[in-house]
């Protein structure tokens, strides 16, 4: 296969598990952001976290909603665990690194909370033991997910599971699907016509 050859295929695959992923979840997209929304309407916050390149995009959708994704906007609550490394390590250190988000969920997160827990594998030991604590809180459960990510699915009240193994087309559907989420949130509870962002 030749380097343009390499290319082709990588943007085909992408597009193709995304027209998928979003044909079978489109339902499920209206309804997660329309919780997302009355969450935020109600004094709720939302709680992201995942490692490696989810925990990068756990960062980048708070990001979206805590500063503004495509309109002039009052902040709105978002908080990606990963980010503060003194809690992070400090946790890793003293107890165990599997507990570095539950503990955080334990200590922030309050009943009506939103939380999008972000696992390729569906199997990171941290990740799911947070998605447990939050379920104790009776927090709502959003998972974003891969074809093998059973155990996080089975335990998130929306899980969105893309249909594939590959991680590289799974993290891309992830950070299209957030991105579609920032922008219905922003137009249910604002409903201005969009405006481009600078970035």
């Amino acid at each position: 296969m030749t380097i343009k050859e390499t290319i082709q295929k990588c943007v085909k695959d992408s597009i193709e598990v995304k027209e998928r992923f979003f044909s079978e979840n489109i339902e499920r997209i209206e309804e997660v952001a329309k919780a997302i929304a009355g969450a935020f309407s109600g004094g709720r916050k939302l709680l992201l976290f995942g490692n490696g390149g989810s925990a990068t995009d756990a960062s980048h959708i708070a990001a979206e909603f805590v500063n503004r994704f495509k309109c002039e906007r009052p902040g709105l609550p978002a908080i990606a665990l990963n980010t503060d490394m003194a809690v992070v390590t400090s946790i890793a250190n003293d107890y165990d690194f599997s507990e570095v988000f539950a503990r955080q969920i334990k200590s922030l997160a309050q009943e009506g909370d939103i939380v999008i827990a972000i696992s390729t594998s569906g199997g990171s030991k941290n990740v799911l033991k947070a998605v447990d604590a939050a379920n104790k809180k009776k927090l709502i459960v959003i998972a974003f997910t891969g074809e093998k990510g059973v155990k996080l699915a089975e335990k998130s009240l929306y899980p969105f599971v893309v249909p594939t193994t590959d991680t590289a087309r799974i993290q891309e559907t992830h950070i299209t699907l957030a991105h579609v989420l920032c922008q219905l949130v922003e137009e249910i509870l604002f409903q201005f016509p969009t405006k481009k962002s600078k970035h």
